[in-house]
């Protein structure tokens, strides 16, 4: 997860929401990636998605068996097909996500007995910094957005 964080950094550093992810395949990563939706203008550009791409590369499969996933912030809801379509066994996630997260928040995509193939998952990894990045990442924003002068609400 450690290495997910990083990559989220760097999405931090170019202005994008700090998600960061890595696949792993028998202890080394082959596939990462974090947050280009703005960059890339492009609205598949999120963390998980890159690094599947990555991934499906480096094995000349789109078959992502016998790997795992680490991501700082709870799948959404196309990231969590792209998981399923991808045949990826394991899923750790960092922050939980109220507004769109899939394993387990708004509902459980990955657990679904209706599809093909259901990956075991686990949250809270590293649960309290991967949220603070997030968190921080958003303060900023609204802090950026408030007119000159206006005092903070008080959920900032």
């Amino acid at each position: 997860m450690r290495l997910a964080m990083r990559e989220a950094e760097q999405a931090l550093r170019k202005g994008e929401v700090p998600v960061g992810c890595v696949i792993v395949h028998k202890g080394m990563v082959i596939g990462r990636g974090h947050n280009q939706r703005e960059l890339l203008q492009d609205p598949t550009a999120h963390a998980e998605m890159l690094a599947i791409t990555a991934a499906a590369g480096h094995l000349g499969s789109w078959r992502l068996e016998d790997t795992r996933m680490y991501v700082t912030l709870e799948p959404c809801p196309m990231c969590s097909g792209a998981i399923i379509l991808a045949r990826i066994p394991e899923v750790y996630f960092g922050a939980s996500d109220p507004k769109a997260g899939c394993c387990g928040t708004l509902m459980n995509l990955l657990e679904d007995r209706r599809f093909n193939h259901q990956p075991a998952v686990a949250g809270g990894v590293l649960a309290e910094e991967c949220g603070e990045m997030l968190s921080e990442f958003f303060r900023e924003i609204r802090r950026r957005a408030r007119p000159a002068g206006k005092a903070p609400s008080e959920d900032e």
